[in-house]
């Protein structure tokens, strides 16, 4: 069993002047292809309104023709809760029978409150620290009767979310203290949604103190970050050994650390995208590829290079032996 995790980026979105879906899907095909996964979790999809309905239609067109023609594909839902937002949606694609289908958004966390002092102009009101997109939960049938469950999440990206009256461009600040409180809620905003993430899973070890579980997605975050440290939750930081059943493990910590990146940034390579397993499917684990060979450094491809029709994140694959 193959289960892979990639980050399109910005993939169908017709707002952005990016390449063409011809050059796109020249660039895309031949990696997911070569994920050859049975299992294959995606982020930053765009659906476009079809008949009054919203539809991944250019990730249908990018996957007609491949191995993955077949499987199923389950996208997430926008705020409305019905059909799928026109950017940045999630995807499942899947061989396996789907049980069950969860989009979780506020279910176990709910939004927090938070009041800019450095509003322009001023303002007292609170606003909401809504995630940006849900988690998705699947529950896929296994041979035997066993069940796999598998969330695909895309966590708030380490930008300042916007602040009234202190933008002056859609990256400049016109002031410090205005981008830190930007920066900050952002910051809650990716904390606040692992810990639904933690939440989410911990009801499912309440009812399956072994299950199989496959978190996969664009964490925006290391190995050591606040956000994978309460999606993983390690003994360490719980410092009970009566709750190690409940651990999830990176799967990339088996390989080489020089092999762990799936974005470079500026020089610096970083593991922002994850697989993470808990124990019960741990067990089952063969092993990981990350496939960054041909990995562009993001500040680079996007000075240098006009319209780039490539991801600016590596795709990770994970193999289990579940037969």
């Amino acid at each position: 069993m193959r289960i892979a995790t990639f980050n399109l980026e910005s993939f169908g979105d017709a707002r952005r002047n990016g390449a063409p879906f011809s050059e796109r899907a020249a660039v895309l095909r031949p990696q997911l292809e070569r994920l050859k996964a049975d299992i294959l979790c995606l982020q930053e999809v765009g659906a476009s309104k079809i008949g009054g309905t919203r539809r991944a239609v250019e990730l249908e067109r990018l996957l007609d023709g491949t191995a993955y023609a077949e499987h199923v594909v389950v996208t997430s839902s926008g705020l409305s809760g019905i059909g799928p937002a026109d950017v940045h949606n999630l995807a499942v694609l899947t061989r396996l029978p789907v049980v069950e289908e969860h989009n979780i958004r506020h279910t176990f966390v709910e939004p927090l409150q938070f009041r800019p002092r450095t509003a322009l102009p001023p303002d007292d009101a609170a606003i909401s620290l809504l995630w940006d997109r849900p988690l998705q939960h699947l529950v896929l049938a296994l041979p035997g009767g066993r069940r796999l469950h598998v969330f695909n999440l895309h966590l708030r990206a380490p930008l300042a979310m916007a602040v009234p009256g202190q933008k002056a461009g859609p990256f400049a600040w016109k002031t410090v203290s205005g981008w830190a409180e930007g920066f900050f809620a952002a910051s809650v905003k990716r904390a606040g949604q692992a810990l639904e993430l933690r939440l989410a899973i911990e009801r499912v070890f309440e009812a399956e103190p072994d299950a199989l579980i496959a978190v996969c997605g664009d964490f925006n975050a290391g190995d050591h970050d606040t956000a994978l440290r309460l999606a993983c939750a390690g003994e360490d930081d719980t410092g009970s050994g009566h709750l190690a059943r409940n651990v999830l493990t990176p799967v990339e910590r088996t390989l080489p650390v020089d092999r762990r990146f799936t974005v470079l940034h500026h020089g610096r390579p970083q593991m922002l995208d994850h697989i993470l397993a808990s124990r019960a499917l741990f067990a089952n684990f063969v092993g990981v590829e990350i496939h960054n060979e041909m990995l562009e450094d993001e500040l680079v491809a996007y000075g240098r290079i006009d319209r780039p029709p490539d991801s600016l994140h590596a795709p990770v694959v994970a193999s289990f032996d579940l037969t």
